[in-house]
C-alpha cells in the first residue's frame, strides 16, 4: 500500500508520512516455541515500545519509544508466525520480529512484510498500475470519468484521518497567503485536539485549506475570542479560490 499523490495533492503526503501504519508479516523463529506462548508474548507488546533503528535504516540509530495500536496473530505454522500489526509511524517491523524472538529466547527474523493500510487508505483503496491507465484512456478517449474518479481521489480523502477546524470564508484566502489561523476565523472543530496536533484547516464545503499544528486543546479554542490557535504548516488552496476579504495588515505569519 503505497499512497501516491499528484500535482499539488503532494504537498500533504508529509500528514500520510506521520499518519498510522498497519502490516501483514511473517516471522521466522529460530526454534521451536508452543504456539500458547507466543501468542502470550506478543500479547505483552501491545502499548508503548522501546526500539532502536535497525542497523541497515535511514534514522540515526537511537533508543525511542513508539506504539503498537493492535497485534494480531493470525496462524502458526512450525517455526513460521503470520502476525498482522497496527502501529505508530517510524515502527520497524523487522526489529519488531527481533525483539519478540528475543522475548520468546530463541530468537527471529522477518520474512516477509506487506504494508495493508496507511492513514486512511487500505488495501481495498489500491489499484495497479494497468488499472489507472485503462481509467485513463477511459476518460481521455471516451469521457468515461466512472473508472478515473475511482482511482484518483481528493486530496481531502488522504487526509480524512486528520481532525479537522472549519474556518469562515472570509478567513480562508489570508490562510492561503501563509497567516496563522486565528480564533475569530474559526466556525467549527473536532474535539480532542490537543497543542502540538496535526489539523486541517477546511471551509465549510469540506475544502482542504491548509495543514496546521494546534497552539492550543479544542475545548481553549472554543473559548477563545483573539488570539492564535493553529500554525500553518503547509497551504493546499491556491490563493485567489475564495475572495481577498484581509488586508495585509492583518496577516500573522511566523517571525
Amino acid at each position: 500500500m503505497l499512497p501516491v499523490a499528484l500535482k499539488d495533492a503532494a504537498k500533504a503526503l508529509m500528514a500520510v508520512l506521520n499518519a498510522g501504519k498497519e502490516y501483514v508479516a511473517v516471522m521466522k523463529l529460530h526454534s521451536d516455541v508452543p504456539a500458547s506462548r507466543i501468542r502470550e508474548v506478543m500479547s505483552e507488546f501491545v502499548g508503548p515500545i522501546y526500539q532502536r533503528p535497525p542497523v541497515r535504516a535511514s534514522v540515526k540509530r537511537r533508543l525511542r519509544i513508539r506504539t503498537i495500536y493492535e497485534l494480531e496473530v493470525l496462524e502458526v505454522e512450525g517455526r513460521y508466525v503470520l502476525f498482522r500489526v497496527a502501529c505508530e509511524a517510524g515502527t520497524y517491523v523487522r526489529k519488531l520480529c527481533v525483539d519478540i524472538g528475543n522475548a520468546l529466547g530463541c530468537g527471529a527474523h522477518m520474512q516477509e512484510l506487506r504494508r495493508t493500510r496507511v492513514g486512511s487508505f487500505s488495501e481495498d483503496d489500491a489499484v495497479t498500475l494497468h488499472e489507472f491507465s485503462e481509467a485513463m484512456f477511459l476518460w481521455r478517449e471516451l469521457g468515461d470519468e466512472k473508472a478515473v474518479r475511482r482511482v484518483i481521489r481528493p486530496v481531502e480523502h488522504m487526509l480524512s484521518f486528520l481532525p479537522r477546524i472549519v474556518i469562515r470564508d472570509s478567513a480562508v484566502d489570508a490562510i492561503c497567503h501563509g497567516a496563522q489561523l486565528a480564533a475569530p476565523g474559526v466556525l467549527k472543530l473536532h474535539s480532542g485536539i490537543e497543542p502540538g496536533d496535526m489539523v486541517l484547516i477546511t471551509t465549510l464545503k469540506g475544502e482542504a485549506v491548509a495543514l496546521a499544528e494546534a497552539l492550543v486543546s479544542s475545548r481553549e479554542m472554543m473559548a477563545m475570542r483573539k488570539g492564535l490557535v493553529a500554525r500553518t504548516l503547509r497551504v493546499l488552496m491556491k490563493p485567489g479560490t475564495y475572495p481577498r476579504m484581509w488586508s495585509s495588515r492583518e496577516v500573522v505569519k511566523e517571525p
